[in-house]
């Protein structure tokens, strides 16, 4: 089946239908900032093990996303999104209940389920959308799916912060301030209201799976996006392809910067003495300033700029930014991070497609490659969170973010050609393919 020869009814169905499922990633991975300082008051945390809250989201990624390959496989991209959206509603679940009874152990477990569920939604969704056009504007498409997982990082920080952590200052003075018995009390109170709202989450995604089982989704599979039965005979191992390696390592340092720019900026931010209650909302801010990034990338890629120079110019605008937050202080310095989300905006984006092309029948495999990547966000911020105990915040915060932007510099000048000929180099380029998928 050729998506870019369906009526253009059925093509906009297909990219509303997978915006929702981007919208609802973007939901459960950007509510992780506010939940670090939640699960720190509520389970009475340091930072470095507040700081689980990501290492255990991020890690599930790297256990899962091979597993979630070979399912996909068997299944199908559209049961699989299926798949993902009800055990994230598992873990959801789990985490809720396990809150409530303030056993962190399980509350974390139940994070480690919502990434194994993402996971698997990643692996089938982001090859979905870059197979279901031209590969010269796959960067495009990622960024339509990026504002709609924006939009829901925006929205997740301030409703859970409204509706859960509101007060939350107040209630940290009073734990500080009362008995033991009182302590507990208070603490058991606060940590029981995240219930109902991931109870409520939970019955979204088990209804949401439904509908994507039943839905007009055309049902892609990787074998359908590779040219030439002759070229996929010679695919047969990721190792021919070198790009795809340097591309999941480019994954790996881009998420650890987004987190650290998304949800580790609350923290940076209170140590610099803002208040909690200010401080909880930081988030917004980043995912503020990646949704404009995207709008952006949007209108010029690939009218004005190709994705892969794009890619090296959000990567020196990164190191720009993370410069300014060293040598500034408070509400500035925290301005300089949250621009960040602008410079990280269209990376992700840029290096996805970049990777995958010319996989063919192994695109699921490279995705896959590609979303352990992800484990980035579970390891970067957790190192920030153990060496700003004995170093200045700031200095290990520049520390960590440049040799990433670095390394996505790299990637976005030459990496992403390593494996490609001079004459396969110069398809790449947009506007000189001609296929409707992954040449």
């Amino acid at each position: 089946m050729n998506t870019t020869n369906a009526p253009p009814r059925s093509y906009l169905a297909s990219i509303a239908i997978i915006g929702t499922l981007f919208f609802i990633m973007g939901w459960f991975t950007w509510i992780n900032g506010p939940l670090i300082s939640f699960v720190q008051l509520a389970f009475e945390l340091d930072v470095v093990n507040a700081f689980l809250v990501t290492f255990v989201f991020y890690l599930s990624y790297f256990v899962w996303a091979l597993p979630a390959s070979w399912l996909l496989d068997r299944t199908g991209m559209k049961k699989g999104m299926a798949l993902g959206l009800w055990v994230m509603a598992g873990g959801a679940f789990a985490f809720g209940e396990f809150c409530t009874q303030r056993w962190y152990p399980g509350a974390l477990a139940g994070l480690f389920a919502i990434g194994a569920g993402l996971a698997l939604l990643q692996t089938a969704a982001n090859p979905y959308i870059s197979i279901l056009g031209p590969i010269e504007s796959a960067a495009q498409r990622i960024a339509v799916m990026g504002i709609c997982n924006k939009i829901a990082g925006i929205l997740a920080p301030i409703l859970l912060g409204t509706l859960v952590l509101h007060g939350m200052g107040d209630i940290a003075d009073k734990v500080a301030a009362s008995d033991a018995a009182g302590k507990a009390q208070l603490l058991t109170r606060f940590a029981a209201s995240i219930h109902a709202p991931y109870l409520a989450m939970a019955g979204v995604l088990v209804v949401l799976g439904a509908g994507i089982l039943f839905s007009p989704l055309p049902d892609l599979r990787a074998e359908r996006a590779g040219g030439t039965a002759a070229v996929d005979r010679q695919q047969t191992s990721l190792l021919k392809f070198p790009h795809v390696w340097l591309g999941a390592l480019a994954i790996f340092v881009y998420v650890g910067a987004e987190v650290m720019a998304g949800d580790a900026i609350g923290t940076y931010g209170r140590s610099f003495n803002i208040p909690l209650d200010e401080a909880k909302f930081f988030t917004s801010l980043t995912l503020g300033s990646m949704l404009v990034g995207y709008v952006t990338g949007f209108l010029a890629i690939p009218r004005w700029i190709s994705q892969q120079r794009y890619l090296a110019l959000s990567a020196v605008l990164g190191i720009v930014l993370t410069l300014g937050a060293l040598v500034t202080k408070g509400y500035v310095s925290v301005g300089f991070v949250a621009a960040l989300g602008f410079a990280n905006a269209m990376m992700w984006p840029a290096i996805f497609p970049l990777a995958i092309q010319g996989l063919g029948r192994l695109i699921e495999r490279g995705s896959a490659l590609l979303i352990m990547g992800i484990c980035g966000g579970a390891l970067i911020p957790q190192l920030f969170a153990v060496l700003k105990q004995t170093h200045d915040f700031q200095f290990v915060f520049a520390l960590l973010m440049v040799p990433c932007y670095l390394y996505i510099l790299y990637f976005g000048l030459r990496g992403h050609r390593a494996s490609l000929g001079p004459r396969r180099m110069d398809a790449c380029e947009p506007g000189q393919g001609t296929s409707g998928t992954v040449p």
